[in-house]
This record gives structure tokens, sequence and C-alpha cells, in this order.
């Protein structure tokens, strides 16, 4: 079973993501918010993050640097779920190597392209 990651500062949108997932055959842990995400990633090596970008403090762009910074987690893809559809944070996100960008509300259909974008089957 894929092991995933949801990175959400909103606990209905983090809860309603893993749902998702499950109905995907995808095992979800969530981190309600970028400082928790970072702790958990202390400790696992999920297959794939989904990661909001609009987070209050440190927020999805500094958890995203953080991934890439660890040798370990460098290979993790990850996918932005995120209710921001600006041309200028899609750019930025594919320059940061996101494998795809959901937004949200992102539906089952979204998430199954974007994990298939992603090189991730359920």
């Amino acid at each position: 079973m894929v092991q995933a990651l949801v990175v959400d500062d909103s606990q209905m949108a983090a809860d309603s993501l893993r749902q998702i997932l499950s109905l995907l055959d995808i095992e979800a842990q969530v981190a309600y918010g970028p400082r928790a995400a970072m702790e958990a990633l202390k400790a696992v090596t999920p297959e794939v993050v989904f990661l909001d970008i609009n987070m209050p403090g440190v927020t999805g762009f500094d958890v995203l640097a953080y991934l890439q910074r660890e040798p370990r987690l460098q290979g993790v893809p990850v996918i932005i779920v995120s209710s921001e559809n600006q041309p200028e944070t899609q750019q930025r996100v594919r320059a940061a190597g996101v494998k795809a960008f959901v937004l949200k509300p992102a539906s089952v259909e979204a998430i199954e392209a974007a994990l298939q974008a992603a090189g991730i089957s359920g």
C-alpha cells in the first residue's frame, strides 16, 4: 500500500484529502500545518507528499525546501493541493520540481491524475 503525507493547516481539507486517498487504497498520515509536517518527516519517508502552499508563518514553500534539503526525502514526489491558482505560483512550484498541482476542492479524478503524473499507482 502506498504511504502518503498530507500537509494542510485546514483540518477539514486535510481530512477530506485523506478520505479521497483511502478510496484509492493509499494510506495517508496527516500533518496539520507545516511545522507538524517537518516533525513528521523526521520519522517517516512517505512515497508521496500532498502539500498546501498557503499556510500562515512557515509556508508550503518552506516545507518544499526542507524536502529538497534532506537527502532521504529528495526523491519523494510532491503534489501541491491549493486554492491559489495564480500563474506565478504554478510556475514557482513547477520550477521547484513539483510533480502536479491540484486545485481545491480536490476531486477523486484530479487526485488520480496527479498521482499518475507523479508516477504513483494506488
